[in-house]
């Protein structure tokens, strides 16, 4: 079970699959909302005829609407721009700056609307504004997992995730949302080499060349303004060396970049691992015994 989006992710996790269990053996599910862009569907179609797997539409909209994910989210955007009115074509976006090379900024969000006129306005963003419209957007990816799992469970089909290593260790998912697989199946692969692999398996160049979207929020969202900071040849390169112990200068030598550059990428690869570590582990068991350590596996021998 795939649900695909139109992205590279979702992509390569459908066209493994195919190759691994045949295309008789997967299903594709597109769950579009009114926020979606349709270029996302289409692609998604592109896809499945692609790969030989027949897709299935599931528009999550009105379960959205019941869950007051929409109202929720427009109702913490008003405190910060009142006039702001979806059905009056207001759209609105979340970023974070986009200057990590240049200054030792923080992972502080900013609230991007557009106006119908086409004017594009950014405020400050409150602590509480953020977490009211993150917790209502992230009903849509829950929405979209427990589509996922009803599907699978009706058919005994295990559920294949499609976030990439970027996104898993950085962790740019949603707790019991797009996290919520039975399978990892792509989280030990940079962004860079999912496009490598796309080429490899023939994945349609559309999609290939389009530009990684988040498709969650209303105006148009690259996951480098929203999140990443940095282009993904940049930042997984820079990754690459700081998981080898690459010094920064070394690594800036060859890059072209200062070793204060190269610097702050690494701190903020390190904190957004640090303070998300939470996102990736399991629930704990108020009884589970603690670890045994290597005095308590001696004793424990001795005793037997």
């Amino acid at each position: 079970m795939v649900g695909i989006s139109g992205g590279v992710d979702s992509a390569v996790v459908l066209a493994l699959c195919v190759r691994a269990f045949g295309a008789g053996r997967v299903m594709a599910i597109m769950m579009p909302d009114k926020d979606s862009d349709p270029l996302s569907e289409k692609l998604g179609r592109e896809l499945a005829a692609k790969f030989g797997v027949t897709p299935h539409l599931e528009d999550i909209t009105a379960a959205l609407e019941g869950f007051g994910c929409y109202r929720r989210r427009d109702e913490a955007i008003r405190r910060v721009v009142p006039e702001y009115a979806a059905e009056k074509g207001f759209k609105a976006k979340i970023v974070l700056p986009q200057d990590l090379l240049e200054a030792d900024t923080l992972n502080v969000f900013s609230l991007t609307v557009i106006r119908p006129d086409g004017r594009e306005e950014t405020h400050p963003l409150p602590p509480r504004e953020m977490l009211e419209i993150i917790a209502a957007s992230n009903l849509k990816q829950r929405t979209r997992m427990s589509v996922l799992y009803l599907h699978a469970e009706t058919r005994q089909y295990l559920v294949m995730g499609t976030a990439n290593k970027n996104e898993h260790a950085q962790g740019f998912f949603v707790k019991h949302g797009d996290g919520g697989v039975d399978i990892h199946a792509i989280a030990h692969l940079f962004k860079t080499q999912i496009y490598q692999l796309a080429r490899y398996l023939g994945v349609p160049e559309t999609i290939q060349k389009r530009t990684p979207t988040t498709d969650t929020y209303s105006a148009p969202s690259n996951q480098q303004e929203f999140f990443f900071r940095l282009p993904f040849a940049i930042l997984d390169l820079i990754w690459f060396a700081m998981e080898h112990e690459v010094p920064a200068a070394e690594a800036g030598r060859v890059m072209g970049l200062s070793e204060v550059q190269v610097q702050r990428v690494f701190e903020d690869l390190r904190r957004k691992e640090r303070t998300t570590e939470f996102l990736r582990e399991r629930a704990p068991m108020l009884d589970e015994p603690e670890p045994m350590g290597e005095s308590d596996v001696v004793a424990q021998a001795a005793t037997e």
